[in-house]
C-alpha cells in the first residue's frame, strides 16, 4: 500500500465529510453529530487551523484525514492545538493514522505549536495507542464531560509537548 499525504483542498471535502460521518456513527470517535457537520468546506475550514489539514490518498482515493483546531483564542495558548485524525473504516489498522500523525506533528512544529492535545473516549483503544506511540501522554480523565446520545461520556485528555518548539 502506497499512501500519499498531501494538504487538504476543497475538492477533498466530500470524502473528508464521509469519513468523519463514519467516525461519528461508530460512537467512539467524537461528540459531534452528523447534523452538526457543515456541508461547506469553507465553513469547516474557518473553525480549523490553516496548517496540518492533510488527507491520506491511496489509488487516487481519500482514505483518511487530519486537522488541527485552536484550543483558545487567548494569545497565551497560540501554540496549543487539538488534533483530529480519522481513517476510513476499511483502512483502519493499516498505518494511515500513523502516517497522518507524523505529517501533522511535523507541520505543527514548523508552525510554532508547542503542545498538541487530544480528547479521546477511553474505549477508543486504537486511537489511544496511536497517540501514545507518537509521544502523547495521558494528563487526565474528564469525567462525564459531555453527553452523546443521552449518555454522559468521559474523555481522556492527552498531550504531546514538542521537544523543538517553545523550549526557550
Amino acid at each position: 500500500m502506497v499512501v500519499e499525504i498531501r494538504q487538504m483542498v476543497e475538492s477533498d471535502w466530500p470524502d473528508v465529510r464521509r469519513i468523519y460521518i463514519e467516525g461519528i456513527k461508530s460512537g467512539e470517535a467524537t461528540f459531534a453529530t452528523i447534523s452538526s457537520i457543515s456541508n461547506s468546506y469553507i465553513e469547516w475550514q474557518a473553525e480549523h487551523s490553516s496548517f496540518g489539514n492533510f488527507v491520506a490518498v491511496e489509488n487516487d482515493n481519500v482514505v483518511g484525514w487530519s486537522s488541527f483546531s485552536p484550543v483558545s483564542s487567548r494569545c497565551v495558548y497560540s501554540g496549543v492545538v487539538e488534533i483530529s485524525i480519522y481513517a476510513e473504516k476499511a483502512q483502519r489498522g493499516k498505518g494511515i493514522g500513523s502516517t497522518l500523525m507524523i505529517s501533522a506533528i511535523k507541520a505543527s512544529e514548523e508552525n510554532g505549536v508547542w503542545t498538541i492535545q487530544a480528547g479521546i473516549f477511553p474505549e477508543n483503544e486504537a486511537s489511544l495507542k496511536l497517540h501514545e506511540r507518537n509521544g502523547f501522554r495521558i494528563v487526565g480523565r474528564r469525567e462525564k464531560i459531555g453527553k452523546l446520545e443521552d449518555t454522559w461520556r468521559d474523555t481522556l485528555l492527552l498531550e504531546r509537548r514538542s521537544k523543538v518548539t517553545g523550549i526557550d
